[in-house]
């Protein structure tokens, strides 16, 4: 069965039609948007608790608990996907985006049970994050040390 020239070009008006548009100046806009938004969000949330009488150590590891946290409640109540969808990179590369990929792995997987099914795929998306920060910084590593005994 031959396809005419009239089908091929209704099929490629379809195409076009359902494919979606992307606008990389806004893209990046609302990722600045986004990851902006975390950021002073989290700096709020030190400085609130420095003003609480807890040190900037303490306060920052605090801050990072609460991000954590937020991102992981916002994922469970099927928030945080929308927040990614519109942010893109700004709502996925921060910390709450890496603690939004462990919790719709868990949430994904639970159906499969506690052992096989969150246990062994809740570190599907972490895993590899893991894994090439630990190798990086083994290298980044190494190369520092060459560099300090050739006097670099």
């Amino acid at each position: 069965m031959s396809v005419s020239d009239e089908q091929k070009q209704q099929y490629n008006e379809y195409v076009k039609q359902v494919t979606p548009t992307h606008s990389l100046p806004r893209e990046m806009f609302h990722a600045f948007l986004t990851g902006g938004a975390i950021c002073t969000l989290g700096q709020l949330i030190t400085n609130l608790l420095m003003q609480a009488g807890i040190e900037q150590e303490a306060a920052g590891t605090w801050c990072s608990i609460l991000l954590i946290l937020l991102s992981v409640l916002l994922t469970g109540f099927n928030v945080y996907p929308s927040i990614a969808k519109w942010g893109g990179a700004g709502a996925l590369v921060p910390i709450t985006g890496f603690a939004n990929g462990v919790a719709s792995s868990a949430i994904e997987y639970k159906k499969e049970g506690q052992v096989f099914g969150i246990g062994c795929k809740i570190f599907t998306i972490a895993g590899p994050v893991i894994l090439y920060g630990v190798f990086t910084s083994w290298v980044v590593g190494l190369l520092y040390w060459l560099g300090k005994g050739l006097g670099i």
